[in-house]
């Protein structure tokens, strides 16, 4: 056994280091992540691969959560993965309030600390379905697009609310279609895996899984 082990290593030690060094480099520094819904939408379309930074906020312990050094806080605006256990499983969503924040949604308008946000109308983006509307939403100086129903939701209203320590309230831009604080409660700082402020590139699921040219190498 333990000869066999020698040869293995002396004829495929650079390739397993290499792959060992590569694991090492996607678990603690950077990744891509496959977009499976439209939650996002429409920052972010089903099929995107995106880059996640995942020294963003901490230096990890490679293959786990355990932090080592803390380097920055999720801020608002920022489009965040994070393993929730409540969902149990990994999601992609954009920080809308941070610790010490109120918040409370009416009619898929949001109020910040008592302030409403501003909103204002624009062009559907390509992909978009009949009877959605697009908005461009500011967060308190961070501009980025929304995605609403016609008809809204149940998700459309709720708090006020105000955000604990070391959590975050996180919800999708497809405001009528998204499983986030709304549904999961709020994101412990802890899951959070890291930033994602861009798409490395993007297949379309409706033909054929051909490629986007036009989303490749994209920023959000």
């Amino acid at each position: 056994m333990f000869k066999g082990i020698r040869i293995l290593l002396k004829d495929y030690g650079s390739f397993l280091l290499f792959i060992s060094l590569m694991l090492v480099f996607r678990s603690a520094v950077a990744d891509w992540n496959t977009v499976p819904t439209g939650s996002m939408l429409p920052t972010i379309v089903e099929g995107d691969r995106i880059l996640v930074n995942k020294m963003a906020y901490d230096v990890r312990v490679p293959f786990t959560h355990i932090a080592l050094v803390k380097l920055a806080d999720p801020v608002r605006g920022d489009i965040v993965v994070f393993d929730s256990k409540n969902a149990d499983k990994r999601l992609i969503k954009r920080v809308i309030a941070v610790p010490g924040d109120t918040v409370m949604m009416r009619d898929n308008r949001l109020y910040l600390n008592g302030e409403p946000l501003a909103y204002k109308p624009q062009a559907l983006s390509p992909y978009a379905p009949a009877g959605v509307v697009e908005m461009q939403e500011d967060l308190l100086g961070i501009m980025h697009s929304i995605r609403l129903n016609q008809l809204p939701s149940k998700l459309a209203n709720f708090g006020p609310v105000t955000v604990p320590d070391e959590h975050y309230l996180a919800l999708g831009d497809n405001r009528d279609n998204s499983a986030d604080s709304r549904v999961i409660g709020f994101v412990p700082r802890d899951e959070i895996v890291g930033r994602s402020s861009s798409l490395v590139f993007s297949l379309d699921y409706d033909n054929y899984y051909l490629p986007r040219p036009e989303r490749l190498m994209q920023d959000f």
